[in-house]
């Protein structure tokens, strides 16, 4: 039986006109020269200036005076260092200095690619057939930073979505709150973090232990991490567990947005350290628990320039969101992703810990994970390089179908699919001889061409809606039907044995 994918000619490009206001500084020594060297402006200036930022930015931003506000309020520590009163200045002068402190970031504009698709927390006001959807996007810019962001529409009994028109005034997190720490448990999961890494130290451990206090932040721990600092011996190994700590910290924080932004001018743009140079391939799922309630998570890749971490992203309405980092002996690799609910009664996770093979893990806890099995091997030319998920299995009468990319001659990438046991995914019960979808004409070409690559597909009214990306330049989507899926899948399997 030959598979009938449908290619539907919806095309989610990159747009450079899309820009937030991100905080711009090189340095305090640049800084300075700066800062005087706007004083030096005379007042005619001053105002000429700073009536000119207003009138060429305030309809580019929502509330650009707030933007620049926060933006000076980070350099008053350093103005105070300098013996200046920043708290005197002028309102007009204030906002000047934020706006020399501030850049435009075009989030979007080198690419909008590696989308998944899950079910809107509202689902009210809609036709028989009709499902409100989410769709999140890699999103990247200048010097190829990666960030998350958002469409939402519409998916109608035919499988066509009608995408609501993205809003302009864009935003990051209105509020960003670190994460309150205790004691207790940090330095337990600081402890499990280095052993497994090979890097535990009982000199700094010991050393850190007196200076916490029973509940700190982060910014108290940088000061007792200092502090222990001065203690020890000048020894690499002692940087290296300190360093460690202060990743930890950093990892944990939780993000608002404001209630006047639509979904798609909220950009999850990176905060941490661990996360600086981009959020990378996010695989959101609707998480039921056993008690019925519906958590949205995310899986995703922090990328600080010379590692990755895997971290968990957590919301129930898309206004508010929690970071935690996945620690165990697993998070050491990409492409985790999250079964949309507990198998007997433990968390289930989809993971590559080589790079090579797919694997299943399982936890009691749904930041922990430590052991994974070996479910998946490539098998076929077009997946001999490597296999991985595409994103959280989706649960069907026949099985749980998981779909992947294998990379196979002339680093192509291309869809699969698979379907494991309901009771015991540890089981591959199928898998297709023949790659789901491989790139057309128009989808090989792009930033990395030759790709095909997908985050997370949907069910919808017995269709496989599939949303991915085209060469890592921009995004479209796809459908087939489920059972004639899953009957081709057990077949090849049956003709196999």
């Amino acid at each position: 039986m030959l598979l009938k994918i449908i290619r539907k000619e919806k095309i989610f490009q990159p747009d450079s006109h899309r820009v937030i206001a991100r905080f711009l500084f090189a340095g305090d020594e640049r800084a300075k020269r700066l800062i005087t060297a706007i004083l030096n402006l005379s007042n005619k200036q001053q105002e000429e200036q700073f009536n000119q930022v207003i009138r060429n930015y305030s309809r580019r931003h929502r509330d650009i005076r707030k933007r620049l506000t926060n933006h000076f309020r980070r350099l008053v520590p350093l103005m105070e260092q300098m013996g200046l009163d920043p708290k005197n200045l002028p309102e007009h002068l204030q906002l000047l200095f934020g706006s020399y402190f501030t850049m435009e970031y075009s989030i979007e504009a080198a690419a909008f690619f590696n989308p998944s698709m899950i079910e809107h927390p509202d689902q009210t006001q809609l036709h028989p057939g009709h499902k409100r959807i989410i769709i999140s996007f890699r999103a990247t810019g200048e010097g190829h930073i990666s960030s998350i962001v958002f469409r939402e529409g519409i998916l109608d009994a035919n499988q066509d979505i009608e995408i609501y028109e993205p809003g302009m005034m864009l935003e990051a997190p209105e509020h960003i709150k670190n994460h309150t720490y205790h004691k207790k448990s940090f330095l337990r999961k600081l402890r499990e973090m280095c052993e497994e890494s090979g890097q535990h130290n009982d000199n700094a451990y010991q050393a850190i232990s007196k200076e916490l206090q029973d509940a700190f932040t982060y910014d108290e721990l940088k000061i007792s991490l200092q502090n222990a600092q001065a203690e020890l011996e000048v020894k690499q190994e002692n940087a290296l567990f300190l360093q460690e700590a202060k990743w930890l910290a950093s990892s944990n924080y939780e993000m608002t947005f404001s209630t006047d932004t639509s979904l798609s001018e909220r950009v999850i743009f990176p905060i941490a350290d661990t996360e600086r140079n981009g959020i990378e391939d996010a695989r959101f799922v609707r998480f039921v628990a056993e008690s019925g309630v519906a958590t949205y998570y995310a899986t995703y890749t922090a990328y600080d320039g010379t590692a990755i971490l895997p971290k968990l992203l957590m919301t129930y309405d898309f206004l508010h969101f929690t970071v935690i980092p996945i620690h165990g002996a697993i998070a050491q690799n990409k492409g985790m992703a999250l079964f949309p609910r507990q198998i007997n009664s433990r968390y289930a996770m989809l993971c590559r810990i080589d790079g090579v093979n797919n694997y299943i893990a399982y936890s009691d806890n749904i930041n922990v994970w430590r052991e994974a099995k070996l479910i998946q091997t490539p098998r076929y030319p077009w997946e001999l390089v490597q296999m991985g998920n595409c994103g959280s299995p989706l649960e069907t009468e026949a099985g749980w179908l998981m779909l992947t990319h294998g990379v196979g001659p002339m680093r192509e990438y291309v869809l699969g699919a698979s379907l494991l046991d309901i009771d015991n995914p540890e089981l591959e019960i199928g898998r297709l001889s023949e790659p789901l979808l491989i790139p057309n004409a128009k989808e090989r070409e792009g930033y990395v061409p030759n790709v095909v690559y997908s985050c997370g597909a949907y069910i919808h009214e017995g269709e496989l809606v599939i949303p991915y990306a085209m060469s890592d330049y921009a995004s479209t989507y796809a459908t087939i039907n489920v059972r004639e899926l899953l009957v081709k899948i057990l077949g090849e399997e049956e003709k196999n044995n």
